[in-house]
């Protein structure tokens, strides 16, 4: 197997560590997005989408983070995806509601629109107001994560072991590193958090975002 990846990005970081807490032999090919090279033609014959992460498996092809951890649960054997029918629609059921929802606020309308010209509104005000409103709507999702998700009791978003959900879901709250979120209002959150950054894999799977939070450090960007 190869994943195209970048050591930066929000959806190849939880694919990498998850690779290598399972040890599982995947070549790995950096795509430096940073540079563009995801828009060349070399690499959009690979993904039109010009997106990383891409996992090859031969002639077969993925190119969501997703269904990539899931792929490669299911291939490996590995209980972070349950076999159960109800114990894997509710790692189903937490990984999309990171993907549809989460990510869209604390992402894409809190730090991304701070940190990413790309994601910036070309008029200031209205980029300010953008990013107060994903401030707002961050919060919301960060409270029923806080006390519904992590509210039960357990130390993983699914039960009493991890899943693929924690995984995907590490790569979006670790954006919160960037603009200096400490997550203090919401224990759950931050305790779950901590006991991910404690995992052998994560300083080398997220060395990425650290460095990156370096490179924009400075402004007092608005945070949780």
């Amino acid at each position: 197997m190869k994943l195209y990846q970048h050591p930066v990005s929000t959806s190849c970081r939880p694919v990498m560590m998850f690779i290598a807490d399972e040890g599982m032999e995947v070549e790995q090919q950096i795509i430096d997005i940073m540079a563009g090279e995801q828009y060349g033609e070399s690499f959009t014959r690979i993904n039109p989408s010009s997106f990383v992460p891409v996992l090859e498996d031969g002639d077969f092809r993925l190119i969501e983070s997703s269904a990539i951890l899931k792929y490669l649960a299911e291939t490996s054997g590995s209980a972070a995806y349950p076999a159960d029918p109800k114990s894997r629609a509710r790692v189903n059921e937490v990984m999309d509601w990171f993907n549809t929802n989460f990510y869209r606020t604390f992402g894409y309308g809190l730090v991304y629109p701070q940190v990413l010209d790309h994601c910036k509104l070309p008029d200031e005000a209205a980029n300010a107001l953008l990013v107060t409103a994903g401030k707002a709507q961050a919060e919301r999702f960060l409270k029923v994560l806080n006390d519904h998700i992590l509210g039960q009791g357990a130390p993983w978003l699914c039960g009493e072991t991890i899943t693929i959900a924690d995984y995907l879901a590490s790569g979006i709250v670790s954006l919160g590193e960037v603009i200096g979120c400490t997550f203090g209002t919401y224990p759950n959150v931050a305790v779950w958090y901590d006991r991910l950054k404690a995992l052998p894999n994560w300083q080398s799977a997220n060395a990425g975002v650290y460095e990156w939070a370096k490179f924009v450090q400075g402004p007092e960007y608005l945070k949780v």
